[in-house]
């Protein structure tokens, strides 16, 4: 595990597509809020943090690639939160259309949404992408509920 404070990032976390890590990347982006006095958006952003490391790491272990997957936490302008995760597998996240009882494959719904803002980009012609989310604004959100009150 490699933890870096770099100029673009509040933070980085480099670590192994394990699943082990997803707690240790929630904690981490937990820390950052509670440093940046943004509690208010903790459970929505560790929901997300959740869904998207997760599927980083599920991605790695299918396609058999074992390159680190490394997080990225950083507070852009007032109040908002970025979050992104980058992986080395090749394959781009995808919707798909779920039976009313599948126990899996609605991330990218949860963070559609949940998100303020959200996104999936590749770099170059390695293999790979990142995919990110944003929260917050200006003002905390107070007594908002979070979103999977909303009847997400």
């Amino acid at each position: 595990m490699t933890v870096a404070t770099t100029a673009s990032a509040d933070f980085s976390l480099v670590f192994p597509p394990h699943p082990g890590w997803v707690r240790t990347a929630r904690e981490a982006v937990r820390t950052s809020l509670r440093t940046a006095h943004r509690d208010d958006l903790a459970d929505t952003a560790l929901l997300l943090t959740s869904e998207v490391v997760t599927n980083a790491v599920n991605a790695c272990r299918g396609s058999g690639c074992s390159e680190p997957v490394t997080l990225y936490v950083e507070w852009q302008g007032p109040g908002t939160l970025r979050v992104l995760v980058h992986d080395a597998a090749p394959a781009l996240p995808a919707v798909h259309c779920l039976a009313a009882d599948a126990e899996s494959g609605r991330g990218l719904l949860l963070i559609s949404e949940c998100a303020a803002e959200w996104g999936v980009c590749r770099y170059g012609p390695e293999p790979g992408k990142s995919v990110w989310f944003e929260l917050g604004g200006l003002e905390p959100l107070g007594d908002a509920a979070p979103c999977l009150l909303r009847g997400v």
